[in-house]
């Protein structure tokens, strides 16, 4: 494992920007930051605090694609959303969007918890390869990587985001 040449803090604070931009024509009251397990929840949980908005968590285990070749997560009991859905501008939020299947997976995760007036789609990392027609609102940085390499968001004792690369060639 290698650490990418990529200032995650720095990325953080666009996400920030991009989230504000995307929000602004919203009363706060009416939207809600919804993290993905795990990377998207530590961003959507500082976000939250950052900018004094509800935001809640979601897992894509019970709706992946492929349940029946990996089976349960152990991040099947992580959705908590702490507020009402129907009626509410959601703003899921992830570390690094890839191929899609996740972002799928947590939309219709959301869905069995109520209607959303909206939902959009912000990402630290847009590493493209999509497989499936999901586009981020906004992304704070657009990577290439070999299919092989996986890019993970890590968080230290003091919050501070950085990132790794498994599978990396050295």
């Amino acid at each position: 494992m290698s650490t990418l040449l990529l200032d995650a803090e720095a990325l953080y604070a666009d996400l920030r920007r991009g989230v504000q931009r995307l929000l602004q024509p919203h009363a706060a009251d009416a939207c809600a930051l919804v993290g993905v397990w795990s990377g998207g929840a530590w961003l959507a949980e500082r976000l939250a605090a950052d900018l004094q908005l509800a935001a809640g968590v979601i897992s894509s285990s019970l709706h992946r694609d492929d349940f029946g070749s990996k089976g349960m997560s152990a991040s099947a009991d992580h959705t908590k959303l702490p507020f009402e859905v129907n009626g509410r501008h959601i703003l899921l939020i992830d570390d690094v969007l890839y191929t899609g299947r996740t972002t799928r997976a947590v939309i219709n995760e959301l869905f069995d918890f109520g209607r959303p007036a909206s939902v959009q789609l912000a990402v630290l990392v847009d590493r493209g390869g999509r497989e499936l027609p999901i586009e981020p609102a906004f992304s704070a940085a657009r990577v290439t990587l070999a299919a092989e390499q996986k890019l993970r968001l890590a968080r230290d004792e003091a919050g501070r985001f950085s990132f790794d690369v498994k599978g990396d060639k050295e």
